[in-house]
């Protein structure tokens, strides 16, 4: 099952699909190749994702035969979630337990009559942006469709709101959690597919935000598939200082980047899109007047906002938050520039749910885990004899 829409109907009870993560042109395929009308999707995708029924033989508006039958050779299967942990602040994050022993983490941050679910795409990361808690846990594998449009279904069941009367308990979705988006297309774009849809979640692809550190091959062939808002993980304004903490811009440097993530808003219908500039304030290192300017010119012209996010530390990290006057004046040389922007306000930080707070545990089959602890250790012991 991809991106184009294939699947793989089941022969048997071992080897079910699990429907939570098809689309509805996947799942149609599917009832399909079983025999059955096209609207029989629909009607499912209803039980699945607007009333939250697990049990075929729930659905009411299917033939006995065809619940018997998708008893059988289908299922429907959230991951499971280990831990829930809730914020003085309102915030609520889950530690959610996914196929190979790992665990990945996904936050809703409520905000007057919004929700902002953070969704992650990976167990753990395959980049290793330096000041990012989850790259430090290493890498595992891609989430499935399912384990991903599975964080939306399980915050709202976590809040027992299928036909509850208590409104949209997810108003929005950022991808942003743990993972690296573009490096799991196909899935990433099922599910983004699914919570617009709607006959499953129905939001608007305004309020879908996929986040990108610069995986420009993928970001160049995304409106083929999806229009959704940007957000561009920058985080620097020079290409010097980008190749240090967000490594794969040695690949795809910043004025690359800012082509494609352009070209995307080109492909867009709506013309009024803007990319939002995503840029993580660490102090002594980015977070300088100069530096502000030199982020006000590189974006000179460009159609975007700009959205600072303080630093929020985690053990070992090596970085510090800026003061809050360092943030300010950076803030003002941006403003009086003429760009929109925003400081993200710390939510969940009592709970570790805050920005690149996010660490789950990751089976590590790349052992980047290891090496980063191996060398706090190392540089630990060299302090320690000083």
């Amino acid at each position: 099952m991809n991106a184009s829409g294939q699947v793989i109907v089941a022969d048997t009870a071992v080897d079910r699909v699990n429907l939570l993560g098809l689309t509805r042109a996947q799942l149609e395929l599917f009832f399909l190749d079983l025999g059955e009308k096209r609207f029989r999707a629909q009607q499912v995708m209803k039980w699945i994702h607007h009333r939250g029924v697990r049990d075929f033989s729930q659905m009411t508006d299917l033939s006995q035969s065809l619940r018997e039958q998708l008893d059988r050779i289908a299922e429907i299967t959230p991951p499971h979630i280990a831990e829930q942990q809730d914020s003085q602040d309102g915030t609520r994050k889950w530690a959610i337990s996914v196929e190979g022993g790992s665990l990945v983490e996904a936050v809703l941050i409520p905000e007057g009559d919004r929700a902002t679910l953070c969704v992650s795409s990976q167990v753990g990361c395959s980049l290793d942006c330096t000041f990012c808690s989850t790259g430090k846990q290493g890498f595992q594998r891609d989430l499935t469709a399912a384990e991903i449009i599975g964080q939306v279904w399980l915050a709202i069941d976590s809040y027992d709101a299928w036909q509850s009367g208590k409104g949209r308990v997810v108003t929005n979705v950022v991808m942003m959690g743990m993972g690296e988006p573009l490096l799991n297309f196909d899935n990433v774009v099922s599910a983004m597919s699914l919570m617009c849809d709607d006959l499953a979640y129905g939001l608007s692809k305004r309020k879908v935000t996929l986040s990108t550190s610069g995986v420009v091959p993928a970001l160049d062939r995304l409106a083929e598939w999806t229009d959704v808002s940007l957000a561009v993980s920058l985080h620097a304004p020079n290409d010097a200082l980008r190749n240090e903490i967000v490594p794969i811009n040695r690949k795809y440097p910043i004025s690359r980047l800012l082509e494609s993530a352009r070209a995307y808003l080109d492909a867009q219908t709506d013309k009024k899109r803007v990319v939002t500039i995503e840029y993580t304030l660490l102090a002594g290192v980015n977070d300088s007047v100069e530096q502000a300017t030199e982020l006000a010119q590189l974006l000179r012209d460009y159609p975007c906002k700009i959205n600072l996010i303080p630093f929020n530390d985690f053990p070992n990290s090596g970085y510090t938050r800026p003061s809050g006057n360092a943030v300010s004046r950076f803030w003002q040389v941006l403003t009086d520039a003429g760009f929109v922007v925003t400081v993200r306000t710390t939510r969940g930080d009592d709970i570790d749910a805050a920005c690149g707070q996010l660490v789950g545990e990751v089976v590590d089959r790349t052992r980047r885990s290891a090496r980063y602890q191996a060398g706090r250790h190392e540089q630990g012991l060299l302090q320690s004899q000083e």
